[in-house]
Parts: C-alpha cells; sequence; structure tokens
C-alpha cells in the first residue's frame, strides 16, 4: 500500500511539473476566425466539405445580388414606364426549379460520403467509452482491463498555467496518435453530447443507447471539447480533455493508470493522474 501511494504521489507530480506533457493544444483562440486546425482525417474532410460550400453559397449570393441589383435598376418606374404583362414563363420555372436541385445535388454527394466515412470505424484496434453524467464525464478503457476513471473539471484555483478555463479537467482521456480508435458514447442519467472540434466529432449521449464513432490523432497535443447538448444547470461545465501521446507514452500511461484507478469493478475517484509519464 505504502508503495503503491509513492507511485500515485510520483505520477502527480510529473503531471504537476508538465514532464512528459506536450506542448502543442487545441483550442478556442480569442477572435478566433475559422475551425481549429484538423487533427484527424474526419477533421480534415469536415474542413473540406465546409470549403467546398462556402465557394457554392458566395456564388449563389452573388449571383442574387447581382439579380436584384439588376431588376432594381433595369425595372424600376423611371426605366420602366410601361410594365409587362407577362405572367407566366415555362422556361424560366423549369430553370429556377432544375438548378436548385443540381446545386443541392452537388452538396449532398459529398456530404453523404463524409456522413458514412465518419460514421463507423473500420478495423479499430482499441476502443473507448464515454459516458455521460450531470456533469460529468467517465471513461472506459475495454481492451485495457477494463480501465476505468471520471474526468470533472478543474476549479480556476487549480490550473496549470498553460490549462485553459472551463475546458481542463482532473484525468485526461489519453489515446496513442496514429492509432484508429471507436469511441462508444452513452450517458446513464439525461442526453448529453461528446463534441471535440479538432476531432471534426460530435455525437449525442443517450441514456440506454450506444451510439458510436472514431477518432485517429494524427499528432501529439492536448485536445479540448465540451459537452453540445443542453444537459441541465451545469451543463457548461462539463468539459473533455483529450490527450494524445505516443503508443510508447500511452503503454506507459496505461500501466499507471490501472494502478492509480483500478481495473473493472473498482470504484472510481479513487486518484487524480494529471499527466502522462515517460
Amino acid at each position: 500500500m505504502a508503495a503503491r501511494k509513492a507511485g500515485l504521489a510520483a505520477v502527480a507530480l510529473l503531471g504537476g511539473l508538465g514532464f512528459g506533457q506536450p506542448g502543442w493544444a487545441a483550442q478556442p483562440e480569442p477572435w478566433q476566425f475559422g475551425f481549429q486546425e484538423a487533427a484527424t482525417p474526419i477533421m480534415e474532410r469536415v474542413t473540406s466539405f465546409h470549403d467546398l460550400l462556402l465557394v457554392i453559397i458566395t456564388l449563389i449570393s452573388l449571383f442574387v445580388l447581382a439579380l436584384l441589383g439588376y431588376i432594381i435598376f433595369r425595372f424600376n418606374a423611371r426605366s420602366n414606364p410601361t410594365p409587362s404583362r407577362t405572367a407566366h414563363s415555362t422556361l424560366l420555372e423549369v430553370v429556377w426549379t432544375v438548378i436548385p436541385i443540381i446545386i443541392l445535388i452537388a452538396i449532398a454527394i459529398p456530404s453523404f460520403k463524409l456522413l458514412y466515412y465518419s460514421d463507423r470505424a473500420v478495423d479499430a484496434e482499441m476502443t473507448l467509452k464515454a459516458i455521460g453524467h450531470q456533469w460529468y464525464w467517465s471513461y472506459e478503457y475495454p481492451d485495457h482491463d477494463g480501465l476505468t476513471f471520471d474526468a470533472i473539471m478543474k476549479e480556476e484555483a487549480d490550473l496549470a498555467a498553460d490549462e485553459p478555463r472551463l475546458l481542463a479537467t482532473d484525468n485526461r482521456v489519453v489515446v496513442p496518435v496514429g492509432t484508429t480508435i471507436r469511441v462508444l458514447v452513452t450517458a446513464d442519467d439525461v442526453i448529453h453530447a461528446w463534441s471535440v472540434p479538432a476531432f471534426g466529432v460530435k455525437v449525442d449521449a443517450v441514456p440506454g443507447k450506444v451510439n458510436e464513432i472514431w477518432i485517429h490523432v494524427d499528432r501529439e497535443g492536448v485536445y479540448y471539447g465540451q459537452c453540445s447538448e443542453l444537459c441541465g444547470v451545469n451543463h457548461a461545465f462539463m468539459p473533455i480533455a483529450v490527450e494524445a501521446v505516443s503508443k510508447a507514452r500511452f503503454a506507459a500511461w496505461i500501466e499507471e493508470a490501472k494502478l492509480a484507478f483500478g481495473s473493472r469493478g473498482t470504484p472510481r475517484h479513487t486518484a487524480h493522474l494529471a499527466g502522462v509519464v515517460e
């Protein structure tokens, strides 16, 4: 028991000093314009799809503006004292029906491709389970002896120098980079939503139902998200903090986490593992 306590103290000290902590973090920036930088293939495709839509809606807006300006200057009372009495144009009605259909099809094709791409993990190498509670998240690692722990928002007084307010948690979710990870999301009380913008994922956590998403983080760093479903009075205070590390460092963290948190059947809230050890 004494050795275990000493090990936990050492782990907490390492985390507090920032040993083994990635220097890069994905989080909202003041006056940020656009998405956070993509950290997964899904988010890269989301960004690409967004850019395509931006081009389409810009062209549509410019066309409508030009058409409106033409009508204002060409058909006002001064320029057109004798207005046309035309009440029907088959060609015009066909055009303004067919063109929007073509535009919607052009949007639907990449939209459905992205939807199916992000829906299911193909050849997942590990599984992570996220459970929403009022108002915190708990996590399970089914492939690693049922490792489980809670992640609760840090109070402002407990924040490290590089940790953002309202986004940092006492225990981060640690995942290996370059690994396809199946994420199972559910809840035990009301509907929550597990959302990490840099990953391009946002999925409802529904009591009695398990939803599936997947992530494949490309580089090491700390990625922040929040519950994105109105789940009660403390909805704004259940953040998500995911730390992506190398596979070697992940294996080391798993061993430390098993000692700190225990495995399946061990009560949670037994310890805090504040970082990744070398």
